[in-house]
């Protein structure tokens, strides 16, 4: 919040830019609270006044006036007393010593509980501020799917911070603009508050780029002095259009926003002498009926601009907003947009699902817009749930919040709004999750399309699904759904936990057998009896955990084998020194190449191969550079210190063709302590020379070398080499 100075010297609220003294508060809620709301409302106020006696915000003003003009903000809306008392009171934990518990104490677990979800989390040391930032986010958004009301006061709260952003430093003052202008603003939108929404964008662009901003007014306020009579004539004419057609309306003409028409000549590229239609105009008529009459009665009076009508009556957007759009051309060809509306949608196009939200009534029933927020909310909550990160949260959100909808059809004629770009897979998920990862084809007005077809409104879709159909990582290139994106991630995570189980049991079952040959099972002992000793996983978490290499097999082993006497198994991992050949190979089953077959002492490289665990191999092994080697994932590995093993080797010889050869050559390998475990002696190129190839046991490369030193020895010895392959 606002960095503020501290003084004993106690200041009574007066009247100040941007801010509302009590009593302002106190006329707004009589309007519409029954005293005794209105008196818990005074009791919130001394609660907080007292509580932030001595802080001023950075304008000089007494920060108690800041709760109360986001409290005066609230009355707006005709909010509740609950709602209206946590907004005075959504500072006091942050700010001051006073506690959560000291809020439930005073005022009910409700508004204690409002309270908490506004307030940020101050006290938790963060990686960074971006990741800061994102876990405010969700614990804000975590409470706004349980209640609205948390995002309505922080809406209040952002909106009147944005009013007096101007007393801040620059730096702060930038990045509050620009945290507005990506997600407070977006989720103002979502909720249908369309004059917070253009408001906090308006607020947003004068404090990010005020240049800008500043030339932009001055054009506008030259420019609305041009085409003051232009603006009062068509507003005639309209009016009177529409009372010779016998429709009882409310005309008005609205000049846009400066951040509206920024917009327009930026993604127009246009200059702001380019831009006529700077003006808008609002007809509010009694009924649906009334609003395509009056309809018709414009596009007779000025030509309508071919493609530039939108019907939000009968495909409302996602925030609840329904209206006519429509786009003519008024008198000199000035084009000037036109929003035809009833009260009813005219009430909530100004203050959305705020308008007329119902707290849990008993027996009420729940409005369009208020179902199709809860939808939104608990899709937030099932994306908070299963999101590995906060900053991942934040992603799913920022996607979710800048929609630019388009609506098509399902095979059984339903309307259903996607944001603009979406793809036929952001369709299949919008649909259901399952049928998203099951999603195997799609079809566009009943032809064949690539998956990552775009979709436009109009277009009927149809999901073409099969059982055993996985989603692809690609699809993750070209959705734009938060939904779509976190289905397909969450799938994707899911598939490698499964094959990282299957591979874990495997390794898991290598070193069971390396301990107790005579374990033919995994469940020797229960798995949540061993489950303290490893973070108080799952079974299945476990075997991931050794399939991904975080856990040693071997220590799962030895939990599970405890019954078994420690001699037994010190003797049983004595005969299968195999597990201690490789250093960080322990509890993997391992194999050695046949194809380099390796000793210790040689560079070694290793890899996983699914279904037979660890394979070593030299680093110059012909093998490991063929076809389709590319993509495998190796692993730097090392010999242990100690290897009391004997490894196979194979050596080959050219020897002089001489009577007792072969017996001496196996006699001086004999000699050497070395074991042969076959011999094959064939003619060389010439009846002078021939070829031997010994399949020795040597206990490291040192040992090997001193054998082919000893061979050498030999007169008859030619040539003596080790071989690398089959």
């Amino acid at each position: 919040m606002d960095t503020r100075t501290i003084s004993n010297t106690r200041i009574l609220p007066k009247k100040t830019t941007g801010s509302y003294v009590a009593t302002d508060l106190f006329d707004q809620a009589n309007s519409y609270l029954n005293p005794s709301d209105v008196l818990l409302l005074k009791t919130a106020y001394e609660f907080s006044e007292t509580a932030h006696r001595g802080q001023f915000r950075k304008t000089g003003d007494p920060y108690v006036s800041h709760p109360i003009s986001v409290a005066h903000i609230l009355t707006h809306w005709r909010l509740d007393v609950q709602t209206l008392s946590a907004a005075l009171l959504h500072d006091v934990v942050e700010d001051t010593a006073t506690t959560t518990v000291d809020i439930q104490n005073h005022f009910g677990e409700v508004i204690a509980e409002l309270v908490d979800g506004v307030s940020k989390l101050d006290q938790i040391k963060f990686e960074s501020k971006a990741h800061r930032q994102a876990e405010n986010f969700r614990k804000m958004l975590l409470a706004m799917s349980r209640d609205v009301r948390v995002m309505l006061i922080k809406l209040a709260d952002r909106l009147h911070n944005m009013r007096t952003l101007g007393s801040i430093y620059r730096k702060k003052r930038l990045r509050i603009a620009q945290e507005t202008a990506e997600i407070y603003a977006p989720i103002a939108n979502r909720l249908g508050l369309n004059n917070v929404f253009e408001e906090l964008q308006e607020l947003s662009f004068r404090h990010l780029y005020p240049n800008r901003f500043k030339v932009i007014t001055k054009a506008l306020k030259k420019a609305r002095g041009n085409r003051k009579e232009l603006v009062e004539s068509i507003l005639d004419q309209t009016r009177d259009k529409l009372k010779q057609q016998e429709i009882n309306s409310s005309v008005t003409g609205r000049e846009k926003n400066t951040f509206s028409v920024y917009r327009k000549m930026r993604e127009k590229t246009l200059s702001f002498a380019e831009v006529y239609d700077i003006y808008g105009f609002r007809v509010i008529v009694d009924d649906i009926t009334k609003c395509y009459q009056a309809l018709g009665a414009l596009h007779q009076m000025f030509k309508p601009v071919p493609g530039k009508f939108k019907d939000y009556i009968a495909m409302p957007k996602n925030n609840g907003y329904q209206s006519l759009h429509t786009t003519l051309l008024g008198p000199y060809g000035t084009p000037i947009e036109m929003q035809i509306r009833t009260k009813e949608m005219h009430r909530i196009a100004e203050a959305g699902l705020a308008s007329h939200w119902l707290y849990k009534e008993s027996g009420t029933s729940l409005t369009d817009l208020q179902t199709k927020t809860h939808q939104w909310l608990q899709n937030l909550l099932e994306i908070h749930m299963e999101s590995g990160s906060s900053t991942e949260f934040l992603e799913h959100l920022r996607v979710d919040l800048f929609p630019d909808e388009v609506y098509v059809l399902t095979p059984k004629g339903d309307i259903m709004s996607l944001p603009y770009q979406a793809t036929c897979v952001d369709f299949a998920y919008a649909v259901h999750t399952d049928i998203g990862n099951q999603t195997v084809a799609a079809k566009l007005n009943h032809e064949l399309v690539p998956l990552r077809k775009t979709i436009k409104t109009g277009d009927r879709v149809e999901i073409i699904t099969t059982d055993n159909a996985k989603p692809n990582s690609s699809w993750l290139d070209f959705v734009v759904t938060a939904k779509a994106r976190h289905g397909i991630r969450h799938r994707l995570k899911t598939m490698q936990h499964d094959e990282a189980v299957h591979l874990g049991s495997q390794i898991l079952a290598g070193a069971l057998r390396a301990l107790d040959p005579t374990n033919t099972g995994l469940a020797l002992n229960s798995w949540e009896e061993i489950a303290p000793k490893f973070a108080d996983k799952s079974k299945n978490q476990i075997l991931s955990d050794i399939g991904l290499g975080k856990t040693l097999a071997i220590a799962v082993a030895r939990s599970l084998l405890l019954q078994i006497d420690e001699k037994k198994i010190a003797e049983n991992t004595e005969n299968s020194p195999e597990q201690l050949l490789i250093r960080g190979s322990e509890g993997m089953t391992l194999e050695f190449g046949m194809c380099c077959t390796p000793i210790p002492g040689d560079p070694i490289i290793g890899h996983m191969k699914k279904g037979t665990g660890l394979i070593i191999h030299t680093h110059d092994c012909k093998t490991l550079s063929t076809p389709g080697t590319q993509n495998v994932k190796f692993l730097d590995v090392a010999w242990s210190d100690n290897t009391d093993k004997m490894f196979t080797v194979k050596i080959s010889l050219i020897v002089s063709d001489a009577q007792g050869v072969l017996a001496k050559v196996a006699s001086e390998i004999t000699k050497t302590d070395s074991n042969i475990q076959s011999a094959i002696a064939e003619p060389g190129d010439s009846s002078a020379y021939s070829s031997m190839i010994f399949t020795i046991q040597v206990e490291n490369r040192m040992h090997l070398a001193t054998v082919m030193r000893s061979l050498r020895k030999i007169p008859a010895v030619i040539r003596i080499n080790r071989l690398k392959s089959h």
